[in-house]
């Protein structure tokens, strides 16, 4: 960060791209009530008994499925039955950033000749050079991260020679979207994430209620058949549609998920995969992330320490994180004028996290932030958070907020508001600032569809190619262990690790750069490599 960022950070071309990347960050760490949950992969969906008259661990009775067509939600081609749905020839129009088409998928992979389909949209980026490798799939995380305009900016340097497509998984962006009210999840937002008494906590669950009913009321089945799984077995259709045997694949983040149970379920036709910033794949991260969090937050404080020119929250690194902690405590007390809005300390905490994602390139503007809110405006960490939640000015949301808790709840086990109250005192006493004030997840104990039972740890990838798994030591997302566990998991595994901070490493580490197109190139890790630049 040169000098010139002293004076007035919020207006440069980094802050605006500080912004922009909170919107959809590869991975998704949801502050309204929970730290990111690392999300399970599951049995299929199409198993899940009907939802009439059952209950959830709470005793909440589980509301019918209406029947309702969310866009893009169609009847099924005749022709399209069986395996006919990867004989599909996409119909590629220029757009911007590429060329785009869309492809149908069954709604309900289990009955595949079921008589409803969704639409899939898909966003190509062609091979600049001969001869033509094949096609990588790349996948931002999330869930609910919009595939396609990953795709036009994913670093292709190297790996030209190959079609980069990106497709918006079911649920997402301009494929057959999960659909909610508005108003419901900024009810939800305005509530306090961490609550103090039992008239905030009941408040909370109601607004998680309220938002799940919603999306419910308006998305209908798709909720009982957008798991992971089934995305897995879109992208496997996929990779059949582009003619490709085996499938080459970039997942970030929650990616990872989407990749590795790939590799475990159809081991023989994986190709080259490469998992940046792996998740815990049995779901239970409140505490690692927490942690993970709350080094992140060490990573600021030490730097506020040593750039005083730049950062005047406390000459030493306690007076540093008291002045946070503190801040943090008086936004629940005194949400902090934002122009015409408040910040409160939901939107305080989601500002801060979603900037501990990046380096220290972006501290400047946290410290900013900070500074601002402690006298009184709240507009620079009100626009952290609403970039984080896809917030447009008019009150709208994106995609990303809804299909988040519809995905990670169909896919994690329903542990109950008393499971996810201890998982947040155990996340409290390991992390003081991030564990506290992140609060209890109460989306999946709240959510109108029932939880399909998780398998657990991967299963060895038998039979599949070496896959590189990217970790970064200073990850707060997805902490390095997770990309340990999940090489070891697979049984191929090839670990790179990255020595920094920050979420997810391509793109920030030529190191993993080179060691990423290389693999895309044929040449294979023998064993671990550290990169440290």
């Amino acid at each position: 960060m040169s000098a010139a960022s002293e004076s007035t950070p919020r207006r440069s071309p980094l802050f605006r791209a500080v912004v922009a990347a909170v919107a959809v960050t590869a991975a998704v760490v949801l502050v309204v009530g929970t730290a990111l949950s690392g999300v399970v992969f599951v049995q299929s969906s199409a198993s899940t008994p009907p939802r009439t008259n059952q209950i959830n661990p709470d005793g909440r009775p589980l509301q019918p499925v209406p029947d309702v067509t969310p866009p893009g939600m169609v009847p099924r081609p005749q022709e399209l039955a069986g395996g006919a749905w990867q004989t599909q020839r996409p119909a590629w129009q220029s757009c911007d950033g590429g060329q785009c088409a869309t492809v149908l998928a069954p709604l309900d992979w289990g009955s595949p000749d079921g008589p409803t389909a969704i639409t899939l949209s898909l966003l190509k980026v062609p091979a600049s050079q001969s001869p033509r490798l094949g096609t990588i799939f790349v996948n931002p995380g999330g869930p609910g991260g919009d595939g396609t305009d990953y795709a036009t900016s994913f670093s292709r340097e190297g790996l030209e020679q190959y079609d980069i497509v990106g497709w918006d998984p079911r649920g997402v962006g301009d494929s057959t979207p999960v659909r909610c009210d508005d108003a419901a999840l900024q009810m939800l937002i305005n509530q306090d994430a961490s609550p103090d008494d039992q008239g905030e906590r009941t408040d909370l669950m109601q607004a998680e209620v309220n938002l799940g009913a919603s999306c419910l009321a308006q998305s209908g089945a798709l909720l009982q058949h957008i798991s992971t799984e089934d995305t897995v077995r879109d992208l496997d259709m996929l990779r059949g549609i582009v003619g490709d045997q085996r499938l080459n694949y970039f997942g970030a983040s929650y990616g990872t998920q989407v990749g590795a149970r790939y590799a475990e379920l159809f081991p023989e036709r994986s190709g080259r995969l490469v998992l940046d910033g792996a998740v815990d794949v049995t779901g239970d991260e409140e505490v690692s992330q927490a942690q993970g969090f709350e080094r992140a937050l060490g990573n600021f404080v030490d730097w506020c320490v040593g750039q005083q020119q730049l950062c005047q929250l406390g000459a030493n690194p306690d007076q540093v994180r008291t002045t946070i902690t503190e801040l943090t405590e008086q936004a629940d007390a005194r949400p902090i004028r934002a122009g015409s809005r408040e910040l409160t300390q939901t939107g305080l905490v989601t500002g801060i996290s979603a900037v501990l994602y990046a380096d220290e390139t972006a501290f400047p503007y946290l410290a900013q932030g900070i500074a601002d809110a402690r006298s009184g405006n709240g507009e620079l960490m009100l626009a952290f958070a609403d970039g984080y939640y896809q917030r447009e000015e008019d009150g709208s949301f994106g995609s990303l907020m809804k299909a988040f808790p519809a995905i990670r709840c169909l896919d994690e086990a329903d542990e109950g508001y008393a499971g996810a109250d201890a998982k947040a005192a155990e996340a409290a006493a390991a992390a003081p600032w991030a564990g506290r004030f992140m609060g209890p997840d109460y989306a999946c104990p709240s959510w109108p569809v029932p939880a399909v039972p998780a398998p657990g740890p991967l299963e060895p990838a038998t039979g599949a190619r070496p896959i590189l798994v990217v970790g970064t030591t200073g990850d707060p997302a997805t902490p390095y262990e997770n990309a340990v566990t999940m090489a070891k998991q697979l049984g191929v595994g090839r670990l790179v690790t990255f020595e920094g901070a920050g979420h997810v490493a391509y793109g920030r580490s030529s190191c993993v750069g080179r060691t990423v197109v290389n693999y895309f190139r044929d040449r294979i890790p023998e064993g671990e490599t550290v990169c440290k630049e």
